[in-house]
């Protein structure tokens, strides 16, 4: 039965490769709009779900040093792979990175099978914890994908063929999920990468999400973010008491 939900959660978080397509239906200043609102909400999110949930629940069943310790090299990782590949977390319609669309389309594929592996180790621990982390990845990965998707075909690539693409890339996400649940069903390697995971999602939040709701200069729409940022973390905070 946990294979099932690890398998509905991971083709959940694949299909929303899709969702770069909204963007072909909204005007730009709506789009931009969309995302902008959706950065804040993330960023938020992101960080409430790393600290109440992933390295709660961790620090709960390994010793605090060696949690903190993974939390750091999850966070290094995410640095080194953004270095690397040059992946950025384009949220805005245009950006200045065309050239390297397919450095963008390897760097979202290693990142999404990290996140299936997180998805099916939390599904391991318990189904609701897993049913929080999936929703927790879902909350940046829309604008991510949204930003994905613009930059690819800005870079001149066909709707069809970068929609195609993005989905292949984040169809890893099953690839993950299912390695983790058969290799490492009986063990407790699982829970390692909780705080793992932590680290990785307070990079996006810091790095990357974060400095984009800084380059709003408009007072009522920085107020705006902010408010959004707060509701993320109150989410996670009510599902982390809800789920107790």
């Amino acid at each position: 039965m946990v294979l099932f939900y690890i398998l509905i959660a991971a083709l959940i978080d694949s299909l929303l490769a899709f969702v770069g397509a909204v963007s072909l239906l909204l005007r730009k200043d709506i789009f931009e709009k969309l995302i902008f609102g959706l950065v804040a909400f993330s960023a938020g999110a992101l960080l409430g779900g790393a600290f109440f949930h992933l390295l709660s629940e961790s620090l709960d069943k390994i010793p605090n040093m060696l949690a903190f310790s993974l939390l750091f090299v999850g966070f290094c990782l995410f640095f080194i792979i953004e270095r690397a590949l040059h992946w950025h977390h384009c949220h805005k319609g245009r950006c200045a990175i065309h050239p390297v669309s397919w450095l963008i389309l390897i760097g979202d594929g290693i990142h999404n099978f990290i996140d299936g592996a997180v998805i099916a180790a939390s599904f391991l621990v318990s189904v609701p914890f897993g049913i929080i982390t999936t929703l927790l990845i879902i909350t940046h990965e829309v604008p991510q994908e949204l930003g994905d998707f613009a930059v690819l075909v800005y870079s001149g690539m066909e709707r069809t063929k970068a929609l195609l693409f993005n989905f292949v890339s984040q169809a890893t996400c099953v690839i993950g999920a299912l390695l983790t649940y058969f290799f490492f069903l009986d063990s407790d390697f699982v829970i390692f990468l909780l705080p793992f995971a932590a680290g990785g999602f307070i990079y996006i939040a810091a790095s990357d999400l974060i400095p984009e709701l800084h380059k709003e200069e408009d007072l009522r729409r920085s107020i705006l973010s902010f408010l959004l940022f707060l509701f993320g973390l109150g989410f996670m905070l009510a599902m982390k008491l809800l789920f107790e």
